[in-house]
């Protein structure tokens, strides 16, 4: 009798090479190890310097192929050379997750213009500059995907003090939208992510910043407010965009994907059966 060898199965992103911003820690992070189990090569971007370790854990653990970059996207030449890079080193640019951002909280009467300006910098203007970057070898391939992380601050709901970053995520919805519709028929899809609460150093500084002495009675009231009663994990938001960024979705583009664990579903906090 004959043996039929095993065939391993597919992931979803064998083969792809995708360009990470904010892969140092939290979200960007979660996303990175995410793409790397589901057989993805990287590009991993942060300024913080940090992200060459990421790079080099993903390689050790998993036997990931992957490079890192010490840039800020806030700088159009840096995130031009990172996909230069990208496409040097692994032949392709198939998919671009825009996730690095910034959120500073303050009063609005009282919001630092250089806040105010870094949140535009960082969350607009660095995503704008990785999309102008990636896309030039998308259409040379004839095909790629985006992953924005915007959230659902801004564009459904809003909490005091976040004027900056409600102002700069509702931005990012637009430009999904605009990008889906240049670029659909030459194969080049947009979504973007929009995001509750997940435990991040981002939300546990907010929380720092909004309750001082006690962070984490802040980050336990988030969750309670949350019908599936806690915050999302990094890789719980790393398998969206992995999904967004994979041909598993190739009939989707423009769109809004919620991830929030049913946060902003409630019509109220009282009112209803228990």
């Amino acid at each position: 009798s004959s043996t039929r060898r095993a065939v391993p199965a597919m992931s979803k992103l064998d083969g792809k090479v995708a360009l990470i911003t904010g892969a140092a820690k939290g979200l960007g992070r979660g996303i990175a190890e995410t793409y790397a189990r589901h057989g993805a090569r990287l590009c991993l971007l942060d300024a913080d310097p940090s992200v060459e370790e990421v790079a080099k854990q993903l390689h050790v653990q998993r036997g990931t192929q992957a490079i890192s970059i010490v840039a800020s996207v806030t700088d159009k030449e840096q995130v031009r050379r990172a996909a230069k890079a990208t496409r040097e080193a692994f032949g392709s640019l198939d998919i671009a997750c825009c996730n690095a951002g910034i959120c500073r909280l303050a009063p609005f009467e009282d919001f630092p213009d250089e806040d105010l300006e870094a949140s535009i910098d960082v969350n607009i203007r660095g995503v704008w500059n990785t999309c102008q970057s990636v896309i030039p070898y998308m259409l040379e391939a004839g095909r790629g995907s985006i992953v924005i992380a915007s959230s659902v601050t801004g564009d459904i709901v809003a909490d005091a003090g976040e004027a900056a970053y409600a102002l700069t995520k509702a931005a990012l919805v637009g430009l999904t939208r605009c990008l889906a519709v240049e670029y659909a028929s030459r194969n080049i899809r947009v979504n973007c992510s929009q995001l509750g609460y997940a435990r991040t150093p981002m939300v546990e500084r907010m929380a720092v910043e909004s309750s001082p002495d006690d962070p984490e009675r802040a980050i336990g009231d988030i969750a309670t407010g949350v019908p599936m009663g806690r915050l999302a994990t990094p890789e719980e938001v790393g398998e969206l965009f992995a999904f967004l960024g994979s041909d598993e979705s190739s009939y989707i583009t423009g769109e809004r994907v919620v991830i929030d664990g049913g946060a902003t579903l409630p019509e109220t906090s009282s009112m209803g059966t228990s």
